[in-house]
């Protein structure tokens, strides 16, 4: 392709120069039909010619220099999109994110997630379990300013062959903005007081704003993946509490200074189902169905050394009619991190718990935290990315019962596949 073509095309992309530097080639002079517009080119940054002071104008050019015309001439705004699609293996190459061009052919987006799981507990809770989990994402742009996102999740239980696998719509929300606060609405995944409350889907709207300090607040129904059952022993009798919310509302304040950052939280679950069972030596069984309000505040400190090393601190403090102990911490520290995209990546994490019942309603841990009356302990784990989009991770968990005298011991494994 010679550079003259191009010059037609370039004169037709609608850049300009601030101000027209002095002709740079020596073989463009005053008077040539192509001096205008090459003045124009060179002025916008986009020619630069050769080493020696020419622009050769007659030279044949690969596609792979007319790609960087492109690149530059993107780079200041000019409308190339044509030219764009025709190159752009070579943009690629060059590193160059064609944005208007994913706009138009990639609207809507999908990817996955492939994870399998293997855990072994301790054999009087749960045993072992092995499960293999499937997710489709999908996301759609619905305006510059809003987006949608859908997820189907499929969870085989490879233990149990019974065939009661399903597909579920787990999430279903968009994102957005109104003004100046970031807006999230419908089934979305919660993380509140960094899971240590609550870590799964939430049924909502909420709300956010600022940037170095950032208000988030939220209305909705905590709806938990699984219905979480925490047994407890007194004087030979057992009592079992179902945690299942009705409305519930959260506010979090978060804030940097330098390499620290803090944040506060309230979260407050309405109408949490209690099913209250009492055994008697195994000759009388009595049910009572109750609700109660969970009110928990949640007060965090994160410092980070660097890029690669944090430690955090984080105190709770619970609000119920059942509980006995209502407060808890939990101290955290990590290193590094395994990066899907970056093979050979890997980190650690370690964490110290004490938490009292009345401080969390669905952990994010995968140890058994759900099937104990408060608890406290450890758990270590680490993750390490195999190859490109396959990060496999081990985690290990220590816990016993606050109110109760039972361990809980869980040994927990997984691969997870993207794409």
């Amino acid at each position: 392709m010679k550079k003259s073509l191009v010059l037609a095309m370039a004169m037709a992309l609608g850049v300009t120069a601030s101000a027209y530097a002095a002709n740079p080639f020596s073989d463009v002079p005053a008077g040539h039909w192509a001096y205008d517009s090459v003045n124009k080119l060179a002025a916008a940054g986009i020619v630069d010619g050769y080493g020696n002071g020419t622009f050769g104008g007659d030279r044949l050019m690969t596609r792979y220099e007319m790609a960087q015309i492109v690149a530059k001439a993107m780079a200041k705004g000019a409308n190339v999109d044509r030219l764009a699609a025709e190159f752009a293996d070579e943009l690629d190459s060059l590193g160059v994110r064609v944005a208007a061009l994913e706009k138009k052919s990639d609207n809507v987006k999908i990817t996955g997630e492939v994870r399998y799981h293997y855990a072994q507990n301790k054999e009087d809770l749960k045993g072992y379990e092995t499960k293999l989990r499937s997710r489709i994402w999908m996301t759609g742009q619905i305006n510059d300013d809003w987006k949608y996102t859908g997820m189907l999740e499929n969870n085989e239980n490879l233990k149990n062959d019974a065939g009661e696998e399903t597909v579920k719509f787990q999430r279903a929300y968009v994102n957005g903005k109104i003004g100046g606060v970031a807006v999230q609405a419908g089934r979305y995944n919660n993380k509140l007081a960094e899971g240590n409350v609550y870590d799964t889907r939430f049924d909502g709207v909420q709300l956010s704003y600022g940037k170095d300090v950032k208000l988030t607040a939220g209305y909705g129904k905590a709806t938990p993946s699984s219905v979480n059952t925490r047994d407890f022993e007194d004087q030979g009798d057992t009592y079992r509490i179902k945690a299942e919310s009705g409305e519930t509302y959260y506010a979090e304040l978060s804030g940097k200074v330098g390499s620290l950052g803090l944040t506060a939280g309230y979260y407050d679950f309405k109408d949490v189902t209690g099913y209250e069972v009492t055994t008697n030596a195994g000759k009388e069984t009595l049910t009572v169905d109750s609700k109660d309000d969970m009110d928990i505040w949640a007060l965090s400190a994160n410092y980070s050394f660097g890029k690669d090393a944090a430690l955090g601190a984080m105190y709770l403090k619970g609000n119920d009619d059942i509980s006995k102990d209502d407060d808890g911490y939990v101290v955290t520290a990590s290193y590094k991190g395994a990066k899907a995209a970056q093979a050979g990546s890997w980190g650690l994490v370690a964490k110290y718990y004490d938490q009292g019942t009345a401080t969390y309603l669905d952990h994010t841990m995968n140890g058994a935290a759900d099937k104990l009356f408060g608890f406290k302990g450890y758990s270590v784990f680490a993750n390490y990315t195999l190859a490109k989009n396959i990060v496999a991770q081990v985690e290990w968990y220590d816990l016993s019962e606050k109110d109760g005298n039972r361990d809980a011991q869980t040994l927990w494994s997984q691969v997870v596949f993207t794409f």
